[in-house]
């Protein structure tokens, strides 16, 4: 009989070792969830963060091209 109850007893704590396991894994899988949300909200505004750059470079390199030929046609 305690050979038994001791395989019993063991069952038990194994079983209630993977439940906690299993509520940590829910845990970390809810955090992760909330992670990749916030990494999607970020990306569109990364996206937007980028083509403003580059408008502002285009239109830096349309200014300094400008000043270039106005000076080229002064020194002429």
């Amino acid at each position: 009989m305690s050979s038994s109850s001791s395989h019993s007893s063991l069952k038990q704590r194994h079983l209630s070792h993977l439940n906690s396991q299993l509520a940590q894994l829910h845990a970390n899988l809810s955090d992760f969830n909330e992670l990749i949300s916030i990494t999607a909200a970020q990306v569109k505004h990364i996206e937007k963060l980028g083509i403003m750059h580059g408008a502002l470079f285009m239109a830096s390199h349309v200014v300094f091209e400008n000043d270039a030929i106005n000076a080229s046609n002064k020194n002429e």
